[in-house]
């Protein structure tokens, strides 16, 4: 694998990860917006049968990022690998406070929902960035490198 491709790769993963950070700051806004003012109420408090379909919507998503997590960790041993999984259990956990709230009919939880997410892909967007910032420049030294270097 060329270097080219090496620093391609990183850069995508990278504005990959820049992306997943603005959009999880963006959510943590928009918590905080709802919970300054009335900007977000049909949102949160929408008629009865649309609560139900949202309630019910959010709670299968919750399923399904659970079993995506627990399956990403327990076949996985890289370490970004496991954070990536620990992200989609956590926001699991947002999706079935999402659903609680519309189940409910309170606003409460789906603002906390935003912000459990909101807060979980900004550190785990973080701690993937500074892993890729300093795993590259040693996977780069690694793959320009020949099979026998005079290491053994």
């Amino acid at each position: 694998m060329g270097l080219g491709r090496l620093m391609g790769g990183g850069r995508r993963r990278a504005l990959t990860g820049l992306g997943a950070l603005l959009l999880g700051a963006l959510a943590v806004v928009a918590a905080m917006a709802a919970g300054r003012a009335d900007l977000l109420s049909t949102f949160f408090m929408p008629p009865p049968f649309v609560r139900f379909l949202l309630g019910i919507a959010a709670a299968i998503v919750g399923i399904v990022l659970l079993l995506r997590s627990t399956d990403h960790m327990g076949s996985r041993d890289d370490p970004r690998e496991l954070v990536r999984a620990v992200r989609v259990a956590f926001l699991a956990v947002g999706a079935f406070a999402a659903a609680a709230g519309w189940l409910l009919g309170s606003p409460v939880p789906i603002v906390a929902a935003l912000v459990i997410a909101g807060v979980d892909v900004v550190e785990t967007s973080f701690l993937l960035l500074v892993t890729a910032a300093r795993d590259a420049p040693r996977s780069a030294a690694d793959t320009d490198a020949p099979p026998d270097s005079g290491r053994g």
